[in-house]
Order: C-alpha cells, then sequence, then structure tokens
C-alpha cells in the first residue's frame, strides 16, 4: 500500500508530484513496492486528479518494458495497482491507512506492506528482503488458517533506528482497521500487534523522509 493522501504543506508542492529519476515519487513508490506485491493499492487525497494523471503517465511510459529493479524484480505487465481516494485526507494519515487496507484486505494478501509516498529512497531489495522475511515468519507460525491469526509486524532498520515501510500480516491489518481508539499507525501497532520483529539491513533510504524542500536539497537516491 502506498500512502499519498497528504497536501504536503511544510514542502510546498505535493510531495506525490515531486520527481526523481524520469518519475514521480508516486510512481517510484509503485515501482519499489511492485518488487515484491502483485497488487499496490495507492491512497490519494489532497489533488487526487493531479497524482492520479501524473502516476498514470509514468506507468503507460514504462508499459511493456523491464521496470528498473534488481536482479529478480517484476515486469510491469504482470502487476497492478488499485487507487482509492480519501475524501476526508485533511483529518490525518490514519484515515488513509484504514481506507488502504480495508481495499487491499479485499485481495485476500499473506501480508502487506506500508510505505509513504515521501520516501522515495527506499530500495526494492529491502522490499523483497521485509516481504520475504515476512513470509518465513508466517509459515513458521503454522499453516495459513492458523497464521490468519497471527498478529505480526515487521520494521526494517537501519543503524538501529527504524523505517518504512512497514509490513503487517493480514491479522494485524485487519485489528488496525477494526480498532477505534489508536490515534496512528504506530500506536495501533503498539495495541494490536502480538509480535513485532525488526529487520536490520544496509538501506539508509528508510529513513528519509522527505518533508520539506531543504530535505529535498540534502537527500540522496539509491537504487
Amino acid at each position: 500500500m502506498l500512502l499519498a493522501a497528504g497536501a504536503s504543506r511544510r514542502m510546498g508542492h505535493h510531495k506525490a508530484l515531486l520527481r526523481t529519476g524520469g518519475r514521480s515519487f508516486a510512481a517510484r513508490g509503485l515501482e519499489v513496492l511492485w518488487s515484491a506485491c502483485d497488487v499496490v493499492v495507492v491512497v490519494l487525497g489532497a489533488q487526487a486528479a493531479r497524482v492520479r494523471d501524473a502516476l498514470a503517465s509514468d506507468v503507460e511510459r514504462a508499459a511493456g518494458k523491464r521496470v528498473r529493479h534488481a536482479p529478480g524484480g517484476r515486469a510491469t505487465s504482470r502487476l497492478a495497482a488499485r487507487l482509492v481516494v480519501n475524501r476526508a485526507w485533511a483529518r490525518g494519515m490514519f484515515g488513509s491507512v484504514k481506507l488502504g487496507l480495508r481495499a487491499a484486505l479485499r485481495f485476500d494478501p499473506d501480508a502487506l506492506l506500508v510505505l509513504p509516498v515521501d520516501h522515495p529512497a527506499v530500495r526494492p531489495a529491502t522490499v523483497r528482503a521485509l516481504a520475504g522475511t515476512m513470509e518465513e515468519a508466517l509459515g513458521a507460525f503454522g499453516a495459513r488458517r492458523a497464521s490468519a491469526g497471527f498478529a505480526y509486524a515487521l520494521v526494517p532498520r537501519y543503524r538501529r533506528r527504524r523505517g518504512h515501510p512497514l509490513a503487517l500480516s493480514t491479522a494485524l491489518a485487519r485489528a488496525i482497521v477494526a480498532d477505534a481508539y489508536a490515534t496512528d499507525l504506530s500506536d495501533a501497532v503498539r495495541r494490536n500487534a502480538r509480535l513485532v520483529g525488526f529487520l536490520d539491513g544496509a538501506d539508509p533510504g528508510i529513513l528519509f523522509n522527505l518533508n520539506t524542500p531543504a530535505g529535498r536539497s540534502k537527500g540522496s537516491l539509491h537504487a
């Protein structure tokens, strides 16, 4: 799931529409998630039509070509994106999280990944590592029917600092959607996860949260 609903007031420009490597941040996030996910739910809100059009244009340009992943990535022609619009985006990101999780759960996934659009430097290899480690964890828990009740979160870390994307088991995603008292995603994970794991890696992009123009000038992308 890609979160791209906020207005980006501190940035002064919608972060989903910023560009890196010839494509929008929204397209970059979609591409990175496609490295491990067959279907990506993109949650739109502020300037939804502009973000949708930019995303469609970037994806159309990539159609029929190999997306620029590390070896082992997937071809765009076999993948899908589901766009949903949070009309109440101004109330905060957690509403977009819940809306996106509801939409993603309709695809009956084994697990889910949640990535904010303002983390354009996350490497595809990190996303694949998270997905693979989550699959191993659910497999260790037991059969799919049993693991459906395993409320587990997996958090990437770089030099012991936590970042994004966050991996959720389906049981935890359902619990987060149903939680009427959590204030944000971190609070919902604390309240509902039976277990939280950490995946240490060498990707500083998981920490690169772009919020201001100054941050854009200082940041660098790696893929």
